[in-house]
């Protein structure tokens, strides 16, 4: 079971990996193809699709869960009904968007937001268009959840890095041949409907019985209680995606959205990894709740919790000690200077969000629900007021700090309340297992690098020793502090076993 979870951890997370980094990479090439207010619209627009998505009720988290156990009982009949029950919906919901998007488009960029006159005519069609890739959009998130609810995560992981990698790719060309906001957004939802298609192939190839079934009221009301309270989950997700972008948009403008678009973004995209090492959690867990291994799911919990804390925090450290030097030599100077609180102040908020991850996917996979729904919908009231307040007061700066605060005060009360209840382990045990071998060590680091980062000056080899520095110094923290011991042991003979193979391969040569 372990080795079957980390497989389709590592698999999960490398299928995100492959794609951040060639859209990140690509950015640059982006946002000097359409400018910086054009890059502005084209964080606009997608803003305001995926704030669209509200309209999901998450009809995906019920399909996991219930597909995961229908398929351990080899319950073939339930799975048809859920899976023609899901797709039904998200047509009913792409459909629905679809249409809003379209109809809505031009009192959207004429009256709500402040566009420049000279784009309002393109963002009208540009978003009209993107109407149809939200439809697209929506039956392909809920295709993508198939595989992953049958531990299949390497297949949906090989098709995402194809189309992630590949789009990221074709927009810069696109950019390049002097195409414009349209033609990169046409290409996106063709790319979707493909992207569909292939993952449709993938659905029919796992389940080779499936056949549309029509739902029973069983089946219907299971999906549509447990997607219920997970909605409000995804309602807060989206709101911390896209509404502070849309509050920029409206207040500030597409220029200074662009600034913010691009700190924000890397942030999002980097410690929005190590949620895909965790995410495989979800369906453990049913599967342990159901066999009631309460104590095996209390000692995984617990261990995956101290990686994944460690893993973020390294990477907090690195990224909010080099902030101004990541946008610097990433972007360029001005987008340095206007983003380094941003990129700061929007990883460590991440990071404390990041606290919930885990603990939110056992809850759920414990078949409780309403305890991350109710605290996600807080968490989107009041994130939604904090960001509103922070860009009338004080720009995109005030937007990350309007976020850091909503992270610190439902973070600490999401956790109090589910550990001892709904997730089984004490919040002392988090604190003692998970949390203080990474913290304190980390915490050290990060000090230490902030003094040098001063003391280093803007001497490119001198920062990047201090870079290299401090990852090796977290490194070693890592393997002395935080690794536990019966995984010190499986990765010493490991170890040994690939050198052992290494000179046998050379003697025999």
């Amino acid at each position: 079971m372990n080795l079957s979870l980390f497989r389709n951890a590592l698999a999960n997370l490398l299928g995100a990996v492959v794609p951040a980094v060639v859209a990140l990479g690509t950015v640059p090439l982006v946002v000097k193809g359409l400018g910086d207010a054009g890059y502005g619209l084209y964080s606009l627009v997608t803003a305001i699709v995926g704030y669209f998505a509200v309209l999901d009720i998450n009809v995906t988290a019920g399909s996991v869960k219930y597909i995961a156990e229908f398929n351990a009982r080899q319950d073939r009949e339930r799975i048809n009904q859920t899976v023609c029950f899901g797709l039904s919906v998200y047509a009913v919901l792409g459909l629905l968007g679809a249409l809003g998007l379209a109809c809505g488009a031009g009192f959207l960029v004429t009256r709500v937001f402040s566009v420049p006159a000279a784009l309002q005519a393109e963002a009208v069609d540009t978003l009209r268009l993107a109407a149809l890739g939200f439809f697209v959009g929506q039956l392909l998130s809920y295709l993508q959840s198939i595989p992953q609810s049958l531990m299949r995560y390497d297949i949906a992981s090989r098709i995402e890095m194809l189309f992630g990698t590949g789009v990221p790719l074709l927009t810069v060309g696109v950019l390049l041949l002097g195409h414009g906001l349209f033609d990169v957004i046409l290409l996106r939802v063709v790319a979707s409907t493909v992207h569909a298609g292939v993952l449709w192939h993938s659905v029919r190839k796992l389940l080779p019985g499936l056949a549309w079934r029509r739902p029973g009221a069983a089946i219907r009301r299971e999906l549509l209680g447990f997607s219920a309270y997970s909605f409000l989950s995804r309602f807060a997700t989206l709101s911390y995606a896209y509404a502070d972008k849309l509050i920029i948009g409206a207040l500030a403008g597409v220029t200074a959205l662009a600034y913010f678009t691009v700190a924000s973004t890397l942030a999002n995209r980097i410690l929005g990894l190590t949620y895909r090492l965790s995410g495989v959690l979800f369906p453990a867990a049913s599967a342990l709740a159901a066999r009631g291994e309460l104590e095996r799911l209390r000692r995984l919990y617990l261990k995956a919790n101290r990686y994944i804390v460690f893993i973020n925090a390294s990477v907090l450290v690195l990224v909010a000690v080099f902030s101004y030097e990541i946008l610097f030599y990433w972007m360029d100077a001005r987008f340095a200077r206007a983003g380094q609180v941003v990129l700061a102040v929007m990883t460590l908020s991440q990071f404390i969000d990041s606290l919930t991850s885990l603990p939110s996917l056992v809850n759920d996979g414990m078949g409780h629900p309403r305890y991350s729904g109710m605290f996600a919908l807080v968490r989107a009231v009041l994130g939604l007021l904090v960001v509103y307040l922070g860009v009338a007061g004080w720009g995109i700066a005030g937007a990350a700090w309007g976020h850091l605060a909503a992270s610190l005060l439902l973070t600490c009360a999401f956790l109090v309340a589910v550990h001892g209840r709904t997730v089984p382990a004490t919040l002392g045990d988090l604190a003692r297992q998970s949390y203080l071998p990474s913290v304190l060590g980390v915490g050290a680091v990060a000090i230490a690098a902030g003094f040098a980062r001063q003391m280093a000056g803007g001497a490119p080899l001198a920062l990047l020793a201090l870079v290299l520095a401090t990852a090796a110094a977290l490194g070693v923290h890592g393997a002395l502090c935080v690794l536990e011991p019966d995984d010190k042991a499986m990765l010493r003979t490991r170890l040994a076993g690939l050198v052992k193979g290494i000179l046998s391969v050379r003697k025999s040569v």
